[in-house]
């Protein structure tokens, strides 16, 4: 699919973009939605979560935009640097990039990549909404909250990435990409 460098970082952008969103809005509402209403007595997530004063990122309430703008900056830096790159490599070592269908091979990477950040992301979640206010630091809370949210998100990012982000990504940079391509041709 990307050809490039540009086009690998527009790529994990559209995917980061699509991917921080439904994250956030699976950790708030699914997972955390009926805690947070039951706290607050509210009747929906986002009253409850504005009558909290926002979401508690290192002990602080943060509205969710700055949420979304946290992890958005977490997610895309470790895709660029960390998820893609090693993803790649890890399906080459499976597969055989000549003489692998290219959905066996898309799938491989998509299946690494998830492997790789749903960890890595759920450990620096679980730094960022540690519960700082109701104890002193401890490590062993720290790992529990990272294993339980390894088993929350991991789930979800699978399906979710097999099944509907990554089509859409790709749909999208192929309209982008192909249709820049196309006409650089018949301009060439």
């Amino acid at each position: 699919m990307p050809q490039n460098k540009f086009q690998r970082m527009m790529f994990a952008l559209i995917t980061v973009v699509i991917t921080v969103h439904a994250y956030v809005f699976y950790s708030l509402y699914v997972i955390n939605g009926s805690m947070f209403m039951e706290i607050t007595g509210e009747s929906g997530v986002i009253k409850a979560i504005n009558a909290m004063g926002g979401v508690a990122v290192f002990g602080k309430n943060v509205p969710i935009w700055a949420v979304v703008l946290i992890e958005f900056v977490c997610a895309y830096v470790l895709e660029i640097f960390v998820g893609s790159p090693l993803s790649f490599k890890l399906a080459c070592k499976v597969f055989n990039l000549a003489e692998t269908h290219p959905v066996i091979f898309e799938t491989a990477i998509i299946c690494a990549t998830v492997g790789i950040m749903c960890p890595v992301m759920s450990f620096i979640a679980s730094i960022l909404y540690y519960p700082y206010g109701m104890s002193d630091f401890n490590v062993f809370t720290l790992l529990a909250n990272w294993l339980k949210l390894v088993c929350y998100n991991f789930p979800f990012a699978y399906f979710s990435q097999l099944f509907f982000i990554q089509p859409l990504v790709r749909t999208i940079f192929k309209k982008i990409f192909v249709r820049k391509n196309a006409v650089a041709e018949v301009h060439a």
